[in-house]
This record gives structure tokens, C-alpha cells and sequence, in this order.
């Protein structure tokens, strides 16, 4: 029996390893032309398997990129592109970078952190009051279903200082929505103090 830990490592997993074995067969082939009548063969099967749109006149250029980095570049054969081992760089995946910062409240989230402290930049104007009043809303609603009570709403403004660093805050004459027109459409479960609507027995 064959364990994967056994086997070499795929440098391009979405084709499987059935493909990686139909290539490293096309090696053994001494006829160039015969290998690269496979190697073609090859290209077409991988760009079925592909989910990307196959349109354009060069849309096979990247699967045969593909197929010569599987290949480790040792693969003989005519192909109908010019393509250079520094190609591989182009299609070599670079881990993502991910921000480390927490947001200050969790409840609220990244997102909404980031776009107070991007309206905080806005000058002031109706346009950058208007976006606070929806994000106090957005704030407002979060919290209700963070917490499942009632929440003041000075408290939402003392929140949204402190997020923007004191740049914005939500008008004193503001008028937010009722709690429960916040909570309409969210399931039980996320309802302030868990409570559940009752059911009328049947008689």
C-alpha cells in the first residue's frame, strides 16, 4: 500500500495526482513527437478539469505553464507558447497577509471599525453626517444582538468617539430606531434576553 506521506509533494494540487502520473509517464516516452502529442493530450484534460472560463486564443497558455511546473521543467516537448522557467513565479502562490490588530470592540467588528475610521477622514459636510447616522444605526443593531438587551445610546456615541478617536459622534438630537425594529428578521436565539415568541395552544 501507498501512503500520501510516501508520495512526492504536488507544487499544483488542482489537477490531482492522476495527472502528475500521466506526465511523469510522458517522460519515459522516447519519441519526441509521440510525447508531445501526450503533453497536448495532457493540456486539454487539465483546462476539462479547471473551473476558470476558457475563453480567449492563448486560454492554454496557462495550463501549459501548468503542466511544465508539474513537470519540474524537465519536459521535452513542442509547445505552442514561448514559455520561460520564470514563469513559475507568476503562478507560485505567496501566503496572504492578515492585520493582527483586534478591533477595540469585537462586537461591532473589523469591518465597521475601519469605516468609522475612514468617515472620520471625510470633511465635514452632510455627506459625512449622514454616513454617521447609519453607522450609529449599524452599531446600535450589532450591540442588540451582541448583548440581547437593551443598550443606551449615549453609549453608542461614546463608542464611535472612541473608535475615531474622537472625530465622530452621533448628533445629541439623533433618533434611533425602536430596539425591536433593529432585532425584526433575526431568529430566536438572537433575541434580547433569549426570549422567544410563544406559541397559542391549540384548543
Amino acid at each position: 500500500m501507498e501512503y500520501n506521506t510516501q508520495r512526492n509533494q504536488l507544487k499544483i494540487t488542482d489537477y490531482g495526482r492522476n495527472i502528475y502520473k500521466l506526465i511523469e509517464y510522458v517522460k519515459t516516452v522516447e519519441d519526441r513527437e509521440k510525447r508531445s502529442q501526450m503533453a497536448s493530450a495532457i493540456v486539454d484534460i487539465m483546462a476539462n478539469i479547471s473551473q476558470e472560463p476558457k475563453e480567449g486564443e492563448d486560454y492554454k497558455r496557462k495550463f501549459w505553464v501548468h503542466l511544465m511546473i508539474l513537470a519540474d521543467w524537465d519536459l521535452d516537448v513542442d509547445k505552442p507558447y514561448d514559455i520561460s522557467q520564470e514563469e513559475n513565479e507568476k503562478f507560485t502562490p505567496r501566503p496572504l497577509s492578515f492585520k493582527k490588530s483586534r478591533p477595540r470592540f469585537r462586537h461591532y467588528g473589523a469591518i465597521m471599525e475601519n469605516m468609522i475610521k475612514t468617515v472620520s477622514d471625510y470633511p465635514e459636510g452632510e455627506e459625512r453626517q449622514e454616513l454617521v447616522g447609519l453607522m450609529a444605526h449599524a452599531m446600535k443593531r450589532d450591540y442588540l444582538l451582541w448583548n440581547r438587551d437593551t443598550v443606551k445610546d449615549n453609549l453608542i456615541s461614546e463608542q464611535m468617539q472612541i473608535i475615531s478617536d474622537n472625530k465622530l459622534s452621533v448628533p445629541d438630537d439623533f433618533e434611533y430606531y425602536d430596539f425591536r425594529d433593529y432585532l425584526k428578521g433575526t431568529s430566536d436565539e438572537r433575541r434580547p434576553n433569549g426570549t422567544r415568541k410563544k406559541k397559542k395552544k391549540k384548543k
